[in-house]
């Protein structure tokens, strides 16, 4: 019986690279069912995710395919689609971006395990239950962040989660958390940064006559708010709209934009390119 398979590499680029994939695919008896390339001419790096059918065992691929990688200095990775990308999600008290996320993964429209929820307040709690989803209340201060956040990494471990999605998580991670999870960290906020800080940004916003809003999913790491960026949502506004109506505008951004990273991070569509990232969507 044939599994489907996902493979992402990084190398190098020179000539030869597809043909010496596609050639050890044909050698295994894999049926390509797609594929896509980019090559970054500033780095000069090449970027190929190829989706196969093969009646060989992952692990036999992944020993075929890293004779190879060494040959052409590849960085690469091996996915089992059968296996789905384990969530755990981490949120405050804005509800949206999370109820977008139970909502698309019971509907069957994002392949993922949303596997438990995490938050420093207990008010989503009856929402993160309805689904039957493992609720966990961390409460946090300046003073106990370092305990809180092994807390997280003891909830990673024990639900062997792949990725972490802060969904409007209202907490800045530590420097040591971001390191800890490196390239497993999604998170969404408003597409004014650097401008308008703080509170009540679409009330910023709206004081200074914005015509454009937006939102912004992006890997975490330690420098705030400016990790490699996966997916950006924009809206046209103008003057009749309230910040009332900026704010609700944006809300519905921010679950376009989160879902979309985290189907294409679930899909293995995202591959990192230094400070940015290469996307190879559907």
């Amino acid at each position: 019986m044939s599994a489907e398979f996902v493979l992402t590499l990084s190398c190098p680029d020179r000539p030869g690279v597809v043909a010496a994939v596609s050639g050890l695919l044909a050698g295994k008896g894999c049926n390509i069912i797609e594929s896509q390339q980019f090559g970054d001419p500033v780095e000069e790096r090449f970027f190929l995710r190829v989706q196969f059918s093969s009646g060989s065992a992952a692990d036999e691929l992944r020993a075929e395919f890293a004779s190879l990688a060494a040959e052409y200095a590849m960085d690469f990775q091996l996915f089992d689609l059968a296996v789905r990308t384990r969530v755990l999600v981490l949120v405050s008290r804005f509800d949206h971006c999370l109820n977008d996320l139970l909502y698309r993964v019971r509907s069957g429209l994002l392949p993922i395990e949303i596997v438990a929820v995490a938050s420093n307040h207990p008010d989503l709690r009856p929402l993160t239950q309805s689904y039957g989803v493992d609720y966990h209340h961390l409460p946090v201060t300046a003073e106990t962040k370092p305990r809180q956040e092994a807390e997280i990494l003891t909830l990673v471990d024990h639900y062997q989660a792949d990725l972490v999605v802060l969904a409007r998580y209202m907490q800045v991670l530590s420097e040591e958390m971001c390191a800890k999870l490196a390239g497993r960290v999604i998170n969404i906020h408003h597409s004014f940064l650097p401008s308008f800080k703080g509170a009540k940004p679409y009330h910023q916003a709206y004081s200074r006559g914005v015509k454009l809003i937006g939102a912004t999913a992006h890997y975490v790491t330690p420098d705030l708010d400016e990790g490699p960026i996966i997916e950006q949502e924009v809206a046209r506004v103008n003057h009749t709209h309230s910040p009332e109506d900026l704010a609700a505008i944006g809300r519905d951004l921010e679950c376009q934009a989160l879902a979309r990273a985290v189907r294409w991070h679930a899909e293995h569509r995202v591959l990192l390119d230094g400070h940015k990232t290469v996307i190879f969507p559907r």
